[in-house]
């Protein structure tokens, strides 16, 4: 090890005592050596995942995160779309509401309660559950909010009254909410830093390719009732069938080495990390290069008050206001498309028609991100897309041929998909392994609350002014991101997931 130490470099088998290491998390705090060679083992760790050469090997692990993280945007995006058929069905009157029909004292009333429950529910699930995967690990965290995503969903697609299926909506957004906050741990210390960029980009495309076939499926099925069940019950239950069947493809995900080490337990960290070495080495058929020596980090378990630490206080203070922010821009757009054309004198017929081809252009935000997303500092990628936003909704405001309103609605989505995936890697990036969930859970609750809210903005400035007032409201949000980010983010491009984390 001294000569690892000396020049950078660790050789592959350079160990410590991983037999020794499994029980070093229980007695870390007495025995100053057992804590120094978890460290040690940590940092090799960490260095052997950042040597790994692109690999199909890797990419097929991020693959399969992302087809987990499916089914919450098919969960966000069916809200606006199956809408008309549970409206005709008579969820939302003030008798089948029972309790939720007091939401009127806030504004919130018919559909508009079950968009309330929705983003309530993720609001709760990422508070209250986020700091379950840097506890108990990314895996089993992943795996279960999936069935939980599942069971309470089908439940969901069942109930007969309004109250009943807000209720479900919310047990189902608490479930599933910390999903998304756990595949951006996941995938962050998974891949290489070198790809790190690359990895999101494919993530998000992956994820948001699910827009344009929710979109048809409700365009399809929530008109008719097939075998005698309201179509938007149809439009519920292929998700939680979906999501059912990839749960069987992502069981066999190895947990994150990372996680592993910081909680001593180094021999469990070493098996996965070498069975992925073993499997790199077979594709590629050269020997994985020297690891490059890293910083350590603080072995053993995070706490919840390290994220308002003096270190972490103002990486915390900007995302949580970066999130509330570009929540504002982008469900206030997604969210409210068809509303919008229809202000912009699109009939209703049209506005769906339109919006359909809006939603196509989702996944190639992301998939256009795959060329520069490792070549253009992060913080600069999200900035931009915010830019490009702000500028699109305010171009959105004014235009009335229909074609320019199609372009510049495509051009606002590929904008919000880019920010989209750069700023879900970027905040994965500035805390440390051991409070990584817990605090990227932690800042992303500022979105989902903020959302719940904004649908009730939206509609009041589009009431009180028309499509200019919303354009407005957007791109003062954009703004705001653009300034917090700008003037207090980090750079992170190329930089260890270790070192941009402390």
């Amino acid at each position: 090890m001294q000569n690892a130490e000396h020049d950078g470099d660790i050789p592959v088998n350079s160990q410590v005592s991983y037999g020794a290491s499994a029980h070093a998390s229980s007695d870390m705090k007495s025995s100053p050596s057992k804590a120094t060679a978890s460290n040690i083992g940590s940092a090799q760790i960490a260095a052997r995942l950042d040597r790994l050469p692109p690999s199909r090997t890797v990419w097929t692990i991020i693959v399969l995160i992302s087809l987990g993280g499916v089914f919450e945007f098919y969960d966000l995006f069916f809200t606006g779309y199956v809408a008309p058929g549970m409206t005709k069905s008579g969820l939302f009157t003030a008798q089948s509401l029972g309790f939720f029909a007091h939401l009127d004292a806030i504004k919130v009333a018919g559909f508009g309660t079950f968009v309330f429950s929705t983003f309530a529910g993720l609001w709760a699930g990422v508070v209250l559950f986020s700091q379950l995967a840097d506890r108990f690990g990314r895996r089993p965290v992943f795996t279960w909010s999936l069935v939980w995503y599942v069971v309470c969903t089908a439940i969901m697609a069942f109930q007969h009254s309004g109250e009943m299926v807000n209720v479900w909506r919310f047990v189902a957004g608490v479930g599933f909410g910390v999903q998304l906050v756990t595949i951006d741990t996941y995938i962050s210390e998974l891949i290489p830093s070198a790809e790190r960029g690359r990895a999101f980009s494919v993530n998000q495309f992956i994820t948001f390719s699910v827009v344009p076939v929710v979109a048809l499926l409700a365009w399809l099925l929530v008109p008719i009732a097939p075998l005698g069940l309201d179509g938007w019950r149809w439009v519920v239950l292929i998700g939680s069938t979906g999501a059912g069947l990839v749960w069987l493809l992502i069981r066999r995900i190895p947990e994150s080495p990372r996680w592993l080490a910081l909680q001593g337990r180094l021999e469990e960290a070493d098996r996965v990390t070498t069975a992925i070495e073993t499997r790199v080495q077979a594709e590629t058929g050269r020997p994985l290069p020297a690891p490059k020596s890293d910083i350590a980090e603080e072995v053993g378990a995070g706490r919840f008050g390290e994220i308002f630490s003096a270190h972490y206080r103002g990486r915390t203070l900007m995302l949580s206001l970066f999130n509330m922010a570009q929540v504002i821009g982008f469900y206030g757009f997604a969210a409210w498309v068809p509303t919008l054309l229809i202000a912009r004198g699109i009939t209703i017929t049209h506005s769906l028609e339109y919006s359909f081809i809006i939603a196509v252009a989702n996944p190639f935000g992301p998939l256009l991100g795959v060329l520069f997303a490792d070549r253009i500092e992060r913080k600069s990628q999200i900035i931009w897309g915010l830019l490009i936003m702000g500028l699109a909704m305010l171009g959105f405001a004014n235009a009335t041929l229909p074609a320019v309103l199609i372009v510049l609605g495509v051009v606002f989505t590929l904008a919000s998909n880019v920010m989209s995936y750069a700023y879900h890697n970027y905040q994965a990036e500035l805390y440390p392994t051991r409070i990584r969930a817990t605090a990227v859970g932690f800042v992303y609750s500022w979105s989902r609350i903020a959302a719940a809210f904004a649908g009730l903005a939206v509609g009041y400035f589009l009431n009180a002014g028309g499509v200019m007032a919303v354009a407005f409201f957007i791109a003062m949000a954009m703004v705001v991101g653009i300034a917090v980010i700008g003037l207090f983010g980090p750079a992170t491009n190329g930089v260890s997931l270790e070192s941009s984390g402390m």
